[in-house]
């Protein structure tokens, strides 16, 4: 399971998905790629005794947290809690009746999520194994590398 290939996709959705969480978690303070209170549910303002623009924020916190883990050594812990995020994100615009393009896109990213927490503990499961060629010695007595 540990070919270019494994590593390569796990690598490329490790970054994005990391990367994506920061950066919208840090938007949440800028607004520049949405007007994020809009995604907010009315029950759920009623429920919290916050304004928008904080209950956003902190949001904002929590997918840059989530980023971090991803894009660190908790890789795994972080994949779930992104699903968590994305899911409980995906229902507050479902119960809405709107949105519904952005709880798609938000439900399958989980997936994506999930795919990476469960590819990292297959990953972190199997032994490292090294298919390189061993070293020489060459006619010169010096050691040189066979690639």
């Amino acid at each position: 399971m540990h070919n270019e290939r494994f590593l390569s996709t796990w690598w490329t959705l490790k970054l994005a998905l990391g990367l994506v969480f920061l950066l919208e978690g840090i938007d949440k303070f800028f607004n520049l790629l949405a007007n994020w209170t809009d995604y907010v549910n009315p029950t759920v303002l009623a429920a919290v005794p916050v304004p928008p623009e904080q209950l956003v924020m902190g949001v904002g916190i929590l997918e840059v947290l989530v980023g971090i883990a991803i894009l660190t050594r908790w890789t795994k812990l972080g994949g779930y809690l992104a699903v968590l995020l994305l899911t409980a994100l995906a229902v507050n615009v479902i119960m809405m009746g709107k949105f519904y393009d952005v709880a798609v896109r938000d439900l399958l990213l989980a997936v994506v999520a999930f795919a990476l927490a469960r590819w990292t503990e297959a990953r972190r499961a199997e032994p490292v194994t090294s298919d390189a060629r061993p070293l020489e010695a060459s006619q010169a007595g010096l050691l040189r590398l066979n690639l």
